[in-house]
């Protein structure tokens, strides 16, 4: 059962010195696609509040004055944006730094981020900066694919594929070279312009105590989950190790690109579908929680479960949305089993056909609920602030953990 708030933050609330001591500004990272950007509106907090277990988490994300918890110790540094238009917000945590139109301007969402900062607000007396680069459908294999990972090179069934729909194979593999690590290379080119001038972002920062590179957390995942080319065996035992390899990969590379050899790293195993996933999902979660258990990663890797967030009450309502969408497809066209077998309902007959469907499915209560709790697709967990909160306290906890283990906290 998820733990109903950070397990650690009282804990290290209660150890934090009376007479805080200067202390080198604490560091960490968070990359990946979409989740990482997060998608759950703050509209969708109170469902927070409805389970006691998670309650007194909300009260940490909110005020007295019932607005979104600013951290006073923590900043952050947010790089997002369509490839062409990237753009930073920055400034004091708070609620807004999930999935943004404008990079710059509060989206109204948060993910992981949020959470895992007032965690370490807690954690810590000295000053937290959060560096948060997230791109919406982004693989690992090849738009953050690491350079001691090689080029990506297309397997025997893509390249005849291509020769079957009469592509140049050459220009693809120029094509596919040019957006190989585009994203890592994103994402180090930000973190590297923030440490040259902290300050601008981290008004708290003081050079003279300096800054310690603390952790990375890592949630990708769905590109290469549903990417039947690259992984033409994905339903199969071993279908998804080459991830597992660019994931090790992506490990070394960001470590000693950033000169943070002993620097923490967690990675998110995807987690929707919750407790029930089919078979493809069973293996890229092995595929993704696999590099966690190299001998070279013991104790400095953590790969963190994501699936026990998911909210099974509102997937299950989710389901039925889906059916509801799925008869209106089907009155749109004949069909035997339907109203409109012979295909002679009018719109307007549609229409209140699937409203009145709806009603019979989803009772009121189911509406309330969906309305208080989801604010997206299933591939986003559903928009669910209560699921991005408390992977956040598991991505924070994990990171404390292993600082704890290596004596750096």
């Amino acid at each position: 059962m998820p733990r109903p708030i950070c397990s650690l933050l009282v804990l290290f609330t209660a150890t934090i010195p009376a007479v805080s001591e200067a202390k080198p500004l604490r560091v960490f990272i968070l990359a990946g696609q979409s989740n990482m950007e997060g998608h759950a509106k703050v509209e969708t907090f109170d469902y927070i509040g409805d389970d006691p277990s998670t309650a007194p988490l909300l009260k940490q994300m909110r005020g007295a004055d019932g607005k979104p918890t600013v951290c006073e110790g923590v900043w952050i540094s947010y790089l997002t944006g369509s490839r062409a238009e990237n753009g930073e917000g920055h400034g004091k945590l708070t609620a807004g730094y999930g999935s943004r139109r404008n990079p710059k301007e509060d989206g109204g969402k948060i993910g992981p981020e949020f959470t895992f900062g007032l965690t370490m607000d807690a954690a810590f007396d000295e000053p937290v900066l959060i560096i948060k680069t997230a791109w919406g459908g982004k693989s690992l294999h090849t738009d953050f694919r690491s350079p001691s990972a090689g080029p990506y090179v297309f397997n025997e069934t893509q390249l005849a594929n291509f020769q079957k729909q009469g592509k140049d194979i050459a220009a693809v593999s120029i094509t596919k070279e040019n957006e190989t690590g585009c994203y890592y290379r994103l994402m180090l080119e930000h973190v590297r312009h923030v440490l040259s001038d902290i300050k601008r972002v981290c008004p708290a920062y003081d050079e003279q105590q300096g800054f310690e590179i603390s952790g990375f957390v890592w949630l990708q995942g769905w590109n290469d989950l549903v990417d039947s080319g690259v992984y033409p065996n994905r339903h199969k035992p071993g279908g998804y190790d080459a991830y597992s390899t660019v994931m090790a990969h992506l490990i070394r590379d960001v470590r000693r690109d950033l000169n943070a050899p002993r620097m923490p790293f967690v990675i998110g195993v995807l987690g929707v579908g919750g407790a029930k996933p089919n078979e493809q999902t069973i293996e890229f979660r092995k595929a993704m929680d696999a590099p966690a258990s190299l001998p070279e990663f013991k104790g400095n890797v953590l790969a963190v479960e994501t699936a026990p967030f998911w909210s099974e009450e509102l997937a299950a309502i989710a389901n039925k949305h889906d059916k509801v969408r799925q008869m209106s497809t089907y009155l749109n066209s004949k069909h035997k089993d339907h109203a409109n077998a012979d295909g002679k309902m009018t719109d307007q007959q549609k229409r209140e056909y699937v409203k009145d469907f709806e009603a019979k499915l989803i009772s009121p209560e189911e509406a309330a609920t969906w309305k208080r709790g989801a604010s997206n697709a299933g591939y986003h967990y559903l928009g669910c602030a209560k699921t991005f909160a408390l992977m956040g306290c598991a991505f924070a906890d994990a990171t404390l953990t292993m600082l704890k283990d290596q004596g750096r906290r």
